[in-house]
Parts: C-alpha cells; structure tokens; sequence
C-alpha cells in the first residue's frame, strides 16, 4: 500500500516574523527550508506545531 504524500501548509502568503516564522502557514525558517526531505512522521510534527502556533499566534514560536 502506499503512502500519501503529505502536502506543505503553504498557502502562499510568504512573510517572516522577528522570530522567523511565517505570518502564512505559521511554519518556522528551518522547518519551510527543510519539507521537501523531512519525513512524513516530521511532516505531521511540523502540522501540528503550526495549529498551536495558529491559534496561540501571541506567544513565542515551539
């Protein structure tokens, strides 16, 4: 069976914050530079961290 690829939170809206992380998908500098090799299991990490930063956007990146 296959895996499905697990497609990137960009929504195109490219812009980083002082702490260098995206106003867009709420993705960190090192995590938007390194989707295209990390895992799916870092992948779901990455989704995650962004719908915490997402709904707590006041607070200082994981």
């Amino acid at each position: 069976m296959m895996s499905k690829e697990i497609d990137s939170p960009c929504v195109r809206n490219c812009c980083l914050d002082q702490q260098d992380m995206c106003v867009g998908c709420f993705r960190m500098l090192d995590e938007i530079v390194g989707w295209g090799t990390a895992s799916s299991k870092r992948k779901k990490e990455i989704l995650i961290a962004c719908s915490r930063r997402k709904h707590r956007p006041n607070i200082e990146a994981d």
